[in-house]
């Protein structure tokens, strides 16, 4: 194995000026970058956490453009100003140049003209660009622009809010938006206890569900509607919030992210500080990424490294917002589960076996009840209903003093760490008693109690009164939700068990294979199959004993050298796809072979007007699982390296998994284990197992190339890799590089 040197291996100019004894310093955000802190290309591996406090709880305003004349729309938002401004504390100050008071405050003309400094600057101007260029010399430490017309538009419109982030920059102030709302100064209730979810929004519109649970009893503590992202963004309030105690989760709904290194470090400071992140990312298909551009102007990127990235960070991706709602809320609330077992436990048979059912093909585990605690409940439920779980109670005891025993006795076995409750619909009082019943049983307990309350209506007493009441039983209105976002809560916390950062294996330090590798370097230009198993080799990737030949005679000699059988095959820079043109020919074992060989091939390069830099004479493999791994660079994310079932197989099943780097040897396990062909590698119908470890080895050695190449490769395919079994090792008997 590779050892220490899995970690990232990414180098351009400014990785060899800091290889050779040069670390500058990087400000990223707006926040400078230690070189202790950045990877070998003087990247940051660190998120840089904004100290937002004074955006969300300012001591001073500055509202430019207010106003109090009746009917404008800048009076609305003075005015809404004017009452969050009450509630944290903060003074106003209006500015606008004509006027002399706003709602009976003094006006100044300009923000120049300000009597104190203000830590916040609201801009009601349809063009914020001159603002921003005044503001500079106030040092005002925030903004928020609320005018449209920017990315969002078209290229005129990206232009236009390049020039207001650059001004942004030169300013050292920090932006929220352009084409941003009020979101972020919303009233929130402060009666509400508990860990609270905080919420981030690049559509206002979209975070109105979420922030009405609160109306459900869920405490949220901030809202940042972060519109277009010209200098603050998701991933700066996803830091920020990561490290508020009061943060039991993150609530996103995400259009397009701005930069995939800044999120995957925003996300990876969450991991650390075990805070889970929930997130809906608009874009799964053609028609929602074209429309999320058209609404914030940025990448939605490719969504499958999109769901490789989510999944290697722990964030938790969700479809709908009423998902968003009830896993964000069941995460941010509950405590951390003292076993994975989950029983369901029912008044009815029925109900009972199809919640499980839907549970089971979820993937939650549902232990099956010891005999010891099967009897214990059988004191209470009749012994021809089924209690091995799920636990069918017939109806009756949950209306006396036996339903609270039997939620206890569940809840004391050691194998459970999760009991849902489905109540299809109210049957009263039966229903009423079992949701007191529930709701005492959790506050007992620190394990997670959750039900699934069936009814359509949702006025019941025991819904709005008792389990809504309740802050510790989790309570849904649908199987589809409690099983998400149980899953969700039970994954998250396996995750963060142990949890180690990619980035803190980083090395900082070039690979000598940098050097070798760079050599063969063609810019702009795609390398033949013998100079892309040169750089293959140049990273220790094994393959075939070959010689590159440019006679009939070099032919038949570098066969003896090769040994019998061989695979003879064209090589030059102009093929990609060489067995289509007749440009392989495979099992030769004799000199006349080789030699009618080398003469066919060089026919068909001549006929087909193709450029060789001579023929391959390789060594025959054994048989093996026929594999693919190749990097590809990401809009968003950069370098990404995929695996999957190779030769023709990667192009009829389309069977891949995909990670972007950093990664290390259990991610790249993991890869494997989401191949659907994944039972190849373990040997079907008498075939031995694949050296699976060596597969592991090869994924491993691409994604430091990946990373050490990220500014010279532009993409890398590998295939077929051959897996030979178990403990013979991985062959590369065919590859395709393409530089920068």
């Amino acid at each position: 194995m590779l050892g220490s040197t899995h970690g990232t291996f990414t180098t351009d100019l400014r990785a060899r000026v800091v290889a050779c004894g040069e670390a500058p310093t990087a400000v990223v955000h707006g926040v400078t970058v230690a070189p202790g802190d950045q990877d070998v290309s003087g990247r940051p591996l660190h998120a840089p956490v904004p100290d937002l406090d004074r955006f969300f709880r300012p001591g001073s305003v500055a509202v430019v453009g207010a106003s109090d004349a009746e009917g404008r729309p800048n009076t609305g938002i003075t005015r809404q100003l004017l009452a969050w401004a009450e509630r944290v504390g903060a003074r106003i100050h209006p500015v606008h140049p004509t006027r002399e008071s706003v709602f009976g405050i003094d006006c100044v003309p300009s923000v120049g003209a300000l009597a104190e400094p203000v830590d916040l600057a609201v801009l009601l101007v349809a063009d914020p660009l001159p603002v921003i260029e005044e503001l500079a010399d106030t040092k005002v430490k925030f903004a928020v622009a609320f005018a449209s017309g920017f990315a969002e538009t078209g290229e005129a419109g990206a232009a236009a809010q390049e020039r207001l982030a650059a001004a942004v920059r030169r300013s050292g102030l920090r932006l929220l938006g352009p084409n941003t709302n009020l979101n972020a100064f919303e009233r929130f209730r402060e009666d509400l206890e508990g860990p609270a979810v905080a919420l981030i929004t690049q559509s206002g519109h979209q975070g109105r569900p979420v922030f009405t649970l609160q109306e459900l009893g869920v405490r949220l503590s901030h809202w940042a509607p972060t519109g277009n992202e010209a200098d603050l963004e998701t991933s700066d309030f996803i830091s920020y919030f990561a490290g508020l105690p009061e943060v039991g989760a993150i609530a996103c709904y995400v259009e397009g992210l701005k930069d995939g290194r800044s999120f995957l470090l925003a996300a990876d400071r969450a991991a650390r500080q075990g805070v889970p992140v929930v997130a809906v990312k608009v874009g799964r298909t053609e028609t929602g990424a074209r429309t999320a551009a058209s609404h914030t102007g940025k990448l939605t990127g490719a969504d499958q490294v999109v769901d490789a990235a989510m999944r290697q960070y722990g964030v938790i991706r969700v479809d709908g917002l009423d998902q968003l709602q009830d896993t964000a809320t069941l995460l941010a609330r509950a405590r951390r589960p003292q076993a994975d077992g989950v029983v369901v436990y029912s008044i009815s048979g029925g109900t009972g076996a199809h919640f499980a059912d839907l549970a089971t093909a979820a993937g939650l585990e549902l232990p099956t009840l010891p005999q010891a605690k099967r009897d214990e409940l059988h004191q209470w439920i009749p012994e021809y209903l089924s209690v091995s779980n799920p636990v069918d109670n017939g109806g009756h005891p949950v209306g006396d003093w036996r339903g609270r025993k039997i939620i206890d006795a569940i809840l004391a076995d050691p194998s459970v760490g999760v009991l849902i409750c489905p109540i299809t619909g109210p049957f009263p009082p039966m229903s009423d008693k079992l949701a007191q019943d529930l709701v005492d049983a959790a506050e007992a307990t620190d394990k997670l109690v959750c039900v699934v309350w069936g009814s359509p209506v949702g006025t019941e007493e025991a819904y709005r009164t008792t389990l809504l009441g309740s802050s510790r039983v989790a309570t849904f209105r649908t199987f589809g939700n409690c099983i998400g976002a149980v899953k969700a809560y039970l994954d998250h916390h396996r995750f963060t068990i142990g949890y180690r950062s990619p980035f803190d294996e980083a090395p900082r330090t070039p690979s000598p294979s940098l050097r070798k590798a760079q050599a063969l370097m063609r810019p702009g230009r795609r390398l033949s199959e013998h100079a892309a198993k040169q750089l293959l080799r140049a990273y220790g990737i094994r393959v075939p004993r070959e010689q590159l030949v440019t006679s009939a005679a070099a032919a038949v000699r570098a066969a003896g050298l090769v040994g019998y059988p061989v695979v003879m095959k064209a090589s030059g820079a102009q093929l990609a796809h060489k067995t289509e043109l007749g440009l392989v020919k495979v099992g030769l074992t004799s000199a006349s072979q080789v030699r009618d060989a080398y003469r066919e091939l060089t026919d068909i390069a001549r006929y087909e007007s193709i450029d060789l830099d001579g023929i391959l004479v390789c060594q025959m493999v054994g048989r093996g699982v026929e594999m693919v791994v190749g990097v590809t660079r990401d809009e968003l994310f950069g370098p990404t390296v995929t695996v999957g079932l190779g030769g023709v197989l990667v192009e009829v099943l389309n069977d891949t998994a995909v990670r972007v780097p950093p990664f290390g040897e259990n991610e790249a396990r993991s890869m494997l284990a989401e191949l659907r062909g994944r039972a190849l590698l373990d040997g079907v119908r008498g075939a031995p197992p694949a050296d699976v470890d060596a597969l592991v080895e090869v994924v491993l050695r691409v994604q430091r190339m990946a990373l050490e190449l990220d500014g010279d490769l532009a993409e890398l395919d590998i295939n077929p890799l051959m897996v030979l079994p178990r403990g013979q090792g991985a062959v590369a008997l065919d590859a395709l590089a393409v530089c920068r």
